[in-house]
Order: structure tokens, then C-alpha cells, then sequence
């Protein structure tokens, strides 16, 4: 089968040029799937998966945060709330407004859960437009499941604050390390468990606004960056019975204890999850 690429960028309100995927194939469904990953990532994260849905006949749309794969790199100071605000939006904007897709299916990876979900808070107009979201890895306020947690994150903020950024290799990334002004959202919410942004806003409280179908997926090796707990509680927040999380570990008779990477892109997930996913958007379109 033949599968197309094409690069587009997204101007942004704050002037960030942000890179946006589109893989298609042949087989067209007039389904389409957007995708974005976390921080210390790129497309490549999603690459795997997307290809295998595009494979399958679906649109996939894979947005690149600022700073990050072919995106613009940012000049300004950036956190969690900016890329929500300003690259989702853009991209949104772009999808539904000069593409004009009537809907989409959401598939992102731990910081992208984050991000998208205080997107569509922020934006409520665009919750009728999404089919499903599948969220790998995904939590805000729950990684201090247990003393050594607390502490290990502790020593990160303290660690980031003093060097003024997460440098990528410490984090296991060839992406640029992520500064502290953009870390300290993610180390506050977890120790506060909180989840709280600028100007005091409390999108934990607004969570459960959101009423599209969510699927979770987390897994034993992720004890640190998204654990089931966190998971569980950030899945719970919406406060929707649709909403599903499974766990994945050899002790569920699953392949491996995936950690925060393999959980998305691996052979393994290839086999026993991406399907899953797959089943999940065709269930709830």
C-alpha cells in the first residue's frame, strides 16, 4: 500500500510555526486521528502507531510541540498551558476551520494527555467534535503514589531548578532537554496533587466537562512518570463511566511490564495494544 506524507506548518497566535503530520494512505476511511506526544519527544513517539491506523485507512495528524521535532523553536518561556493555548489551538483551528473535518479520534502520550485535556476545558465547542481519546501514560496529580516517589520528584525540581533545565539524555531522549520553567507545572501538580494553572485556575474541578469516551492505558514498568494510581486518578477526574483503563502486565498474562516509552512504541505494543486502540475508536464512533 502506499502511504503519503506532507509536513504543514501552523502559525500561532504567539508567531510559533508548529509542525503538523499527515500520513494517509490508498485506503481511505474519511476517519481522522490526531495525535501529539510529551515533553523530551517528537513525532517519532507516535510514528509507529499511526502508521499502523493509516495502514488501516485512517487520516492520521501528528502535531509536534514548539521546540520540538521540525516546530519552531521557541524564543519565550513555555509551559504546559502555552502549548494547550496556543499549538493545539492553532491546530484545531487549522483541522476544523481550513481543513474542515467534521470530527476527530485524539491518541496522545503522557504530557500530550495533559496538554489536550486542558485544551478542550478551555475550549468546550470542540468536545462535540471528538469521537475518542485514547491516552497513553496519562497523569497530572498522582506520580507521588508513595514516599520514595515524592522524594525522587522532590530531588528532580530541585535538581531542574538548579540547572535550569532536564537535560534530554538524563531524561532517555535525543530531544532538546525541557527547562525548568516548563518542568515545574508537572513537579507541582504531583506533589501538591493539584492540578492547578496560571491564575489560579483549577481544571481538576473542570475535568469532568469533558464527556468524551477515554480510554487509558498504563503499565506495570511506568512506576514513576504515569503509575497506575496516577492514571487511575486522572482517568477518574471525569467523572465518565464510558471511560476505561487498562492496565498491562505479564502478571495480567501480558507480554511485558511496558515502561513510559514501550508502552506506545514497541514490537510488543504492536501486538497486543495498538489493536485495542484500534477497536476502541471503531467501538465509540
Amino acid at each position: 500500500m502506499k502511504l503519503k506524507e506532507e509536513l504543514y506548518h501552523i502559525k500561532t497566535k504567539d508567531k510559533q510555526n508548529i509542525a503538523l503530520w499527515k500520513l494517509s494512505s490508498e485506503k481511505q476511511l474519511n476517519r481522522h486521528i490526531f495525535f501529539t506526544h510529551g515533553t523530551f519527544s517528537n513525532r517519532k513517539v507516535c510514528d509507529g502507531i499511526a502508521l499502523f491506523l493509516t495502514e488501516k485507512g485512517f487520516t492520521c495528524w501528528i502535531m509536534e510541540w514548539r521546540n520540538h521535532g521540525k516546530s519552531s523553536k521557541a524564543k519565550q518561556k513555555f509551559n504546559f498551558e502555552t502549548i494547550a493555548k496556543y499549538d493545539i489551538s492553532s491546530t484545531f483551528n487549522f483541522l476544523f476551520n481550513t481543513i474542515k473535518l467534521k470530527s476527530l479520534d485524539c491518541i496522545t502520550h503522557s504530557a500530550g494527555g495533559i496538554v489536550l485535556t486542558m485544551f478542550l476545558i478551555n475550549n468546550p465547542n470542540y468536545n462535540s467534535k471528538i469521537n475518542s481519546i485514547t491516552l497513553f501514560g496519562v497523569q497530572a496529580f498522582g506520580a507521588s503514589k508513595n514516599l520514595r516517589n515524592k522524594i525522587k520528584i522532590l530531588i528532580s525540581k530541585y535538581l531542574t531548578a538548579t540547572l535550569g533545565k532536564v537535560p534530554s539524555k538524563s531524561a532517555g531522549s535525543t530531544e532538546h532537554g525541557e527547562s525548568y520553567y516548563t518542568m515545574k507545572q508537572w513537579f507541582d501538580w504531583n506533589l501538591k496533587k493539584n492540578f492547578i494553572g496560571e491564575n489560579g485556575f483549577d481544571y481538576l474541578k473542570m475535568m469532568n466537562t469533558i464527556k468524551t469516551p477515554i480510554l487509558s492505558i498504563c503499565a506495570k514498568g511506568d512506576n514513576f512518570i504515569a503509575p497506575k494510581e496516577g492514571c487511575q486518578k486522572f482517568i477518574d477526574a471525569f467523572e465518565n463511566e464510558q471511560n476505561k483503563l487498562i492496565f498491562f502486565s505479564k502478571e495480567n498474562g501480558n507480554l511485558e511490564d511496558y515502561n513510559h516509552s514501550r508502552i506506545i512504541k514497541s514490537k510488543n505494543s504492536k501486538k497486543e495494544i495498538w489493536p485495542i486502540v484500534e477497536k476502541w475508536i471503531y467501538e465509540k464512533s
